[in-house]
């Protein structure tokens, strides 16, 4: 009887048991950073996108830190609007700054600028392999798409869309609601709920997910939208926002929004 229900438990393992992953901190940055809304990791550097402030008052910027958790310059980029989330494709740097749409030369750090909509409140980015640029419109529902000079609508009727992420032939996307994948059809998909809405998403590579809820919860989601609290400090003021993740080294980079810092965590 033994030896038959064992076999019966190892049959149920694919069907029955959800792996339980934890994260552990290793650093946090001094809390010299003004309102850090994203990081993106690029290499030997993070850029880390300060709001310092949500209005058209040219005191938002970019900083850059050090993979170890060093403030390398908090000034690195100055002059924008409430910065939020960025891209990169070859070595222009994406930015979702209120209306516009900035970039950045990773080379010299010269800023261009891009009106989008007057009445746009930009939020995400996300760059496909082909440098195709998706940006998310919370205040308006939508998602853009630009390809080239080509700009389009490319989603709609989204509340509060946040989080977009490009993951092969699929655009992932966060409301105040769910998260959803949108195939090339722009069919929506719910992968689940998300009950304090989203904000930050990234892929672990095997296709799982970290998704984040700005009030303080980082979750790891599977596509068949089982759904683990990795981390919680929605009591406290440090936030989780546009989260960064290194998939080989496994490290996730949480801004920490009222916390003035940027905190990293090991994925076990």
């Amino acid at each position: 009887m033994m030896k038959i229900t064992a076999s019966l438990l190892l049959l149920m393992l694919p069907f029955g048991v959800f792996a339980q992953h934890s994260v552990q901190k290793i650093w946090q940055t001094d809390s010299v950073l003004a309102t850090p809304e994203s990081v993106l990791p690029a290499g030997k550097v993070l850029y880390v996108s300060l709001i310092n402030g949500n209005e058209k008052d040219g005191i938002g910027g970019i900083a850059k830190v050090s993979p170890e958790g060093k403030v390398i310059d908090t000034a690195w980029v100055t002059g924008l609007n409430a910065p939020k989330g960025m891209g990169i494709y070859k070595n222009t740097l994406y930015v979702a700054d209120l209306s516009e749409l900035v970039s950045v030369d990773l080379k010299t750090g010269k800023v261009n600028k891009k009106l989008i909509d007057e009445n746009a409140g930009l939020n995400d980015v996300s760059i496909d392999p082909k440098g195709v640029i998706y940006v998310s419109d919370p205040k308006n529902a939508r998602v853009f798409r630009f390809e080239g000079d080509k700009q389009e609508v490319y989603l709609e009727n989204l509340k509060g869309v946040n989080g977009v992420k490009s993951i092969g032939n699929d655009l992932y996307v966060l409301t105040s609601e769910a998260a959803y994948k949108a195939g090339p059809d722009k069919k929506l998909t719910k992968i689940c709920d998300l009950e304090h809405g989203g904000d930050g998403i990234e892929p672990v590579g095997n296709g799982d997910l970290l998704i984040t809820a700005w009030v303080g919860y980082l979750y790891y989601v599977t596509p068949d939208g089982k759904k683990q609290i990795l981390l919680d400090t929605h009591e406290s003021k440090s936030k989780t926002a546009d989260i960064g993740y290194d998939p080989k080294k496994r490290i996730i980079y949480v801004p920490t929004f009222f916390g003035n810092s940027v905190v990293a965590y090991k994925l076990n």
